[in-house]
């Protein structure tokens, strides 16, 4: 049995591709999505977008996660589409996290569909890794439906190149010895964290696999490529220390943004779009607990050029209304009249919502200055503060969509 640290990266085969497939099955679909020419992704209607997942069957006619939906279909015409669902995702990965940290609790979760799992910890309970690994993953095909590859190893990024080897419902191994074997003979591409860019640059430099990136120079690639040059060349010698995450980074921003359907041309179309966006993140900051200092507006134009603007608030606060006043007033200085095509929200400075807050002289009853909207410590902002945790509390218990605003509603 190999010793000393043993990491698992359990990645979902075509994670939004087989969501929506076991979805609609259970809608009672006679088409499994996982079975025939299909994709995920875009809009049906207007069939623009990119691919965000493909089937087995897709993948044999060369269509490619990331390509436009374009050229997919100029690939295979009769390719079936499925837009995508996230809220639904959002559901099945919480679920699947929740699963994994009954086995382990040891869980760094990466993104919807992949975590690392930091097995060292349990590996006396369920014994050699290959072994249990096998086990685990056919036990998430038996609950779930779908399946999943796990990579193992000793480094967390020579785990997630071996859940990427062949696919799908496999398990595979990558351990720092296995390297020059397993991994050195696949085109640099293949490497973590090497995109289009630096294979480009690497294969100016006569470097097409990752052993002849392993055995380069590192001063030559960080004169080309800067530290991450140096990044990759560590990966590529399967030098990693870093430990699998299992306390959650403190929380710096919370944002969200979205690509319209079709370009906003008014001001009012914007608004809505707004307020639909203010909510979002008004709520993730109450779930998280956290007030914001600051909130920034983004638009990007349909001429794909983008700009942002941003204002502090005098209080931290985490009010949808106040929020979406502030974005309302940034967008009002920001746009110059140009079709819009992204509309996005951020805040930052957060601070806990438990830590005492340093009201200024402009938050008392009464206080004047120049700020607009009501004063953060005014009755109107604490009924405000009331709504919205009423609203959080139903939205939790009978889902996102069970309380939407009457200005929302015909847009949803």
């Amino acid at each position: 049995m190999q010793t000393g640290q043993i990491i698992f990266h359990i990645d979902v085969n075509s994670a939004y591709l087989s969501w929506s497939a076991l979805k609609n099955l259970a809608d009672g679909s006679e088409i499994d999505l996982r079975e025939i020419p299909s994709i995920i992704g875009g809009d049906m209607e207007k069939r623009h977008g990119v691919v965000l997942a493909k089937s087995i069957p897709a993948k044999a006619y060369h269509v490619t996660t990331g390509e436009p939906i374009v050229n997919a279909l100029r690939k295979c015409p009769h390719l079936v589409m499925e837009s995508p669902d996230h809220g639904l995702y959002h559901r099945r990965s919480e679920e699947l996290m929740t699963f994994l940290s009954h086995i382990c609790p040891d869980i760094e979760q990466v993104s919807v569909d992949e975590c690392y799992m930091d097995y060292t910890s349990v590996a006396f309970r369920y014994g050699e890794p290959v072994a249990a690994a096998v086990k685990l993953k056919d036990r998430i095909r038996e609950t779930f439906g779908y399946t999943v590859n796990i990579g193992i190893s000793d480094r967390k990024v020579l785990a997630k190149m071996a859940s990427d080897f062949k696919k799908p419902d496999l398990v595979h191994t990558l351990f720092c010895s296995e390297i020059r074997e397993k991994m050195w003979g696949l085109p640099v591409s293949s490497l973590f964290m090497c995109g289009r860019s630096s294979v480009e640059t690497l294969r100016k430099l006569e470097i097409l696999t990752i052993g002849d990136l392993a055995n380069a120079n590192p001063e030559i690639l960080s004169a080309h490529l800067k530290s991450h040059g140096i990044t990759l060349w560590e990966y590529a010698n399967g030098i990693d220390d870093s430990k699998v995450a299992t306390e959650p980074a403190e929380v710096k921003g919370i944002g969200n943004s979205v690509t319209l359907k079709a370009d906003a041309c008014t001001k009012e179309e914007a608004h809505r779009v707004l307020l639909a966006l203010a909510e979002s993140v008004a709520g993730r900051l109450r779930e998280a607990g956290q007030l914001a200092g600051m909130v920034s507006t983004e638009i990007k134009y349909n001429t794909f050029r983008s700009v942002s603007h941003q204002t502090t608030f005098s209080t931290p606060l985490c009010t949808t209304d106040s929020i979406y006043q502030a974005a309302c007033h940034l967008f009002d200085e920001l746009w110059n009249g140009t079709p819009i095509r992204l509309l996005g929200i951020r805040t930052s400075k957060l601070i806990s919502q438990d830590e005492p807050i340093q009201l200024s002289l402009f938050d008392l009853p009464g206080g004047g200055g120049n700020h607009t909207g009501p004063e953060p410590s005014s009755p109107s902002v604490s009924k405000q503060q009331k709504l919205d945790q009423a609203l959080d509390a139903i939205r939790k218990k009978y889902g996102a969509d069970s309380v939407v605003r009457g200005s929302l509603l015909h847009k949803k």
